[in-house]
């Protein structure tokens, strides 16, 4: 077999602290900054000190021979992924889902620097663990890998979007949105604070809020079944809007369409990116389902 030319591409996000002195120029600002609000740096500051502790772990263990790249959450858009990168993010679970949509295919890995603080859904491995885990990938040995279905919205103009934990559709703001909602040969018309599409990932977040909160009969997908599940919020009856449609799940084989009934303010978003929106004004519609790519994630 021949060998791949890996590289490994390490994802982080700023930690607490650097977002601080980045808004306040230096620590002693900051420190008084949250000094005049009865906070502490101290917390914060450590928490940095062991989210770097970690990173220089998972540097330490990529192989020698391995290429390297590191990049911030806020350059994912703009960086090219190649076919043999092993993607290493370091930071909460929500770093594995930004930057899903951005692989084909790719490997990811997920390093949790603060287990104490993260739920660790998505990264599951300490720092101490990269090295060996890199070196059975190096050595094509076997790693358990999950592979995760993920969410696409697809516009009527070809503007897409995807998603691993869940797609919004609704106004910007949150407050009523009107559409027209079919699955299948149901149709009916809606007011509501917008619709929630989920994949199996998702189910553990914002959708399972949601489900809890209605006390929801459906039964959630699993994180790496080819299903989704959709939630419509405080969907509001009326003469001219009904709420029959509120929930229910998508297979491979069909998709949720949502046609825009917003004069302005209509969105399309994933994992809660707000600034990340394809615009969902009046007439255009919408069609949700099951993406064809899905997030390879050593478990």
């Amino acid at each position: 077999m021949a060998t791949r030319n890996y590289r490994a591409v390490v994802v982080r996000r700023p930690t607490d602290y650097e977002s601080l002195i980045s808004t306040h120029a230096t620590r002693g600002q900051a420190e008084f900054f949250l000094q005049s609000r009865s906070q502490s740096i101290e917390e914060i500051e450590q928490e940095h000190s062991i989210v770097q502790s970690a990173i220089a772990t998972v540097l330490a263990g990529i192989p020698s021979r391995w290429r390297r790249a590191g990049i911030d959450r806020s350059e994912l858009s703009r960086f090219l992924f190649e076919p043999d990168d092993v993607v290493i993010t370091v930071g909460q679970d929500g770093l594995v889902a930004n930057v899903a949509k951005y692989l084909s295919g790719q490997l990811a890995v997920g390093v949790n620097p603060l287990p104490q603080r993260f739920d660790g859904v998505l990264v599951r491995h300490p720092a101490a663990a990269a090295s060996d885990l890199l070196a059975d990938i190096d050595a094509n040995r076997p790693v358990a890998v999950q592979s995760r279905a993920m969410v696409r919205a697809r516009l009527d103009d070809g503007q897409s979007l995807t998603a691993l934990n869940e797609i919004f559709i609704g106004h910007r703001s949150h407050q009523s949105a009107r559409y027209r909602i079919a699955l299948g040969d149901r149709v009916e018309r809606q007011s509501s604070s917008g619709i929630i599409c989920c994949t199996g990932t998702g189910a553990t977040g914002w959708a399972s809020s949601i489900h809890r909160a209605t006390a929801s009969p459906l039964a959630l997908p699993g994180p790496t079944e080819a299903k989704l599940c959709f939630f419509v919020r405080e969907a509001w009856p009326s003469k001219f809007t009904m709420t029959g449609l509120s929930s229910g799940t998508l297979q491979a084989d069909n998709q949720l369409v949502v046609t825009s009934e917003l004069n302005q303010g209509g969105v399309v978003f994933g994992d809660g990116i707000e600034d990340d929106y394809l615009p969902f004004d009046w007439g255009r519609v919408a069609s949700v389902g099951i993406d064809e790519q899905r997030l390879r994630l050593v478990a």
